[in-house]
């Protein structure tokens, strides 16, 4: 019995209860409409085991919108637990665990998850290539990925989830003040997903600089291409401080090491060091590639060259380098002194001068446009001012004297959200919407995704607006509940309003989709938007091989240069072209990462020995494993083109 109680859940309630049984059913559901269709060969064949850069980035998109929707209901739950003073709709200890699940699936199963969706569809489309460096690699990033986020959300109904916080600071996250598995659970599945990240960042970098089209040099990419490459560069510096970090923590909660603790040499302050100096260039992870979206929509919808394509790489740079230097202002107020303050202080404004340099290049851009008001244009549109409003909070926050006043408020929940929701969620969303026809053959509906962007837009401004407000007048953030002297009331729910507002919005882009699906036509052309870069220049949707012939490239627009100057984009003669075999070994592989890590999180030590010889069994296999993959024979080339129209330029 005892080894039972240990998978107990520590505060059960009847939500708890009801989530128990809908995922029950909702998996006996999903069982029983594969079989009943008979499409169990076919999603194995064709999705789980597929090396297709495309589909992998589906997949990975299909992971991040259901985590959206996780993140996002967990968000509902605390706005409407602090819409009224004194509400008892959750308890102090359900909070805590709604606001640490809320932070890491919105930061590393969902904005992750989507940005590397988008890298791994686009990328090697734009820089004319058939596949990344290395396809199994890819695979296995998802899968482990996949399985972390599994892992992480299992412990919601199997163990109980975490509650120390996203941060997860020690000594909250110990022992003393974390009994429960929960925080065993955040250790090992931001572990596994993490590796895959770092496979994935260290796969686009070798992408990117070995197989880039004839002619595409360096200043010649694309600047979504140029974000994912410093994007994949920061992520190969700074993952590997989060693992060993996140291994140090298992090491103190699972075999009583002392890297954190409070006694027996330990330091606290040493996780929140460490933590940081991977969490701020996780900020620019993500709102790196998000600048690389907008700086692809702007022009496309202004019509447009991107004004100052040197000074956009070179802000980039700059930013990749200082997003390193700048991890103590979020701790100015736990006691370095000043001149530490001072120092990092300093670096933090000093990393908004490049981000400014973006805001008045992509202004500049837009100044004397035609503009089309598109979907992916209007949240283009509205990222600049919100984006800029959070900035400016963000250098209220870098003066580290007046830090004391805003740390640990409301204050500082509207600034993050400011940046991270214009930033980096409303570049998702016009991402989504400008690469869907390219991702699936047809348009989502203009009309429909409008009404959602203003749902969204008003939405955000009615629930993060009022927390500066709040903040300042003194409401600490993580605080479940306040009492009705405070004032705090009103400022809460136009926030709890303002998120309901949000959630409409997001319900009414899933209705986009359906509809879309129903009803929208399939004959919209190889570039609908009348695009700029070579991802256009290949077919709707795109074939496995994604271009007969490699294209020949002349600048950093390429298509937009062979439809205006009459450049010749693909040169060549069809011949044979070699592909990948697809490859089950990384399904297997994550499926022993998942039962490693679940046996690690409770304990259960000959799981974890068994499957740890399977893992390593299955690298050595690779290893050994000879695959010369296939090869498209010109004939089936031909074939596959004649269906599309016969080919293009």
């Amino acid at each position: 019995m005892d080894f039972f109680n240990r998978f107990a859940i520590p505060n059960p309630t009847p939500t708890i209860y009801a989530s128990m049984v809908a995922i029950a059913l909702t998996v006996i559901a999903v069982i029983i409409g594969l079989t009943y269709f008979k499409k169990w060969g076919y999603l194995f064949r064709e999705w789980l085991t597929t090396v297709d850069h495309k589909r992998i980035g589906i997949m990975y998109l299909i992971s991040a919108l259901l985590m959206l929707f996780r993140g996002g209901v967990d968000a509902i739950m605390m706005r409407a637990q602090t819409a009224v003073p004194e509400n008892t709709f959750l308890n102090a200890a359900e909070y805590n665990e709604v606001f640490t699940t809320h932070g890491v699936v919105m930061i590393f199963f969902m904005a992750m998850a989507f940005i590397i969706a988008l890298m791994n569809f686009v990328v090697p489309l734009q820089i004319g290539a058939r596949d990344v460096a290395f396809p199994r690699l890819n695979l296995l990033s998802f899968w482990l990925y996949f399985v972390g986020a599994m892992l992480f959300n299992l412990s919601f109904v199997l163990g109980g989830s975490p509650n120390a916080g996203w941060t997860s600071y020690f000594p909250l996250a110990g022992t003393q003040f974390s009994e429960s598995v929960g925080t065993n659970y955040y250790m090992w599945a931001l572990q596994i997903s993490g590796l895959g990240t770092l496979m994935t960042g260290i796969n686009f970098i070798v992408t990117i600089l070995k197989m880039r089209a004839p002619g595409m040099t360096l200043m010649k990419m694309p600047m979504f291409t140029w974000s994912a490459l410093v994007t994949n560069i920061i992520i190969v510096f700074a993952f590997p401080v989060l693992t060993v970090t996140l291994l140090m923590g298992t090491f103190d909660r699972q075999f009583g090491t002392n890297f954190f603790t409070m006694t027996n040499g330990g330091d606290d302050m040493l996780w929140a060091n460490l933590f940081w100096v991977w969490g701020h260039p996780e900020v620019y992870i993500l709102i790196l590639p998000a600048f690389g979206i907008y700086s692809e929509v702007i022009p496309t919808f202004t019509q447009r060259n991107l004004y100052g394509y040197k000074s956009m790489v070179l802000s980039m740079v700059i930013i990749s380098l200082l997003s390193f230097m700048v991890w103590v202002h979020h701790f100015f107020t736990m006691g370095q002194g000043a001149l530490t303050n001072s120092i990092f202080s300093f670096t933090t404004m000093l990393i908004a001068i490049p981000t400014g340099m973006k805001i008045f290049n992509w202004l500049l851009t837009i100044r004397k446009g035609k503009i089309r008001f598109t979907v992916p244009m209007l949240y283009s549109l509205g990222f600049i001012p919100l984006f800029t409003i959070g900035g400016v909070t963000g250098v209220m926050l870098a003066m580290a004297s007046a830090d004391y006043q805003y740390h640990n408020t409301m204050f500082l929940v509207a600034h993050f959200h400011n940046v991270i929701i214009p930033g980096v969620v409303f570049a998702m969303l016009a991402g989504l919407t400008y690469w869907w026809p390219k991702m699936f053959g047809f348009m989502l509906n203009e009309k429909i995704g409008k009404w959602a962007f203003w749902f969204i837009s008003i939405g955000f401004c009615l629930a993060f607006f009022p927390m500066y407000i709040s903040g300042l007048d003194g409401q600490a953030r993580r605080m479940y509940t306040y009492s009705a002297e405070t004032g705090f009331g009103v400022w809460n729910m136009i926030s709890f309003i303002g998120a309901g507002m949000m959630a409409i919005g997001f319900i009414i882009i899933v209705y986009n989709i359906y509809y879309s699906i129903r009803y929208s036509p399939r004959n919209v052309g190889d570039d609908p938007w009348n695009a700029r870069s070579l991802e256009w220049a290949t077919h709707n949707p795109v074939p496995e091989y994604n271009f007969a012939v490699t294209p020949q490239v002349n600048s950093s627009e390429a298509l937009w240069d062979a439809k205006k100057n009459g450049h010749k984009l693909f040169k060549g003669e069809l011949k044979e072209i070699h592909m990948p075999n697809n490859s089950g070994l990384p399904v297997i592989m994550a499926v022993l990462f998942f039962v490693f890590g679940f046996s690690f999180v409770f304990s259960i030590w000959p799981g974890v020995i068994l499957s740890g010889v399977g893992i390593f069994s299955s690298m050595a296999y690779q290893s050994y494993m000879k695959d010369r993959g296939k090869h498209i024979s010109v004939e089936e080339i031909k074939e596959t083109e004649a269906k599309f129209g016969g080919g293009k330029k």
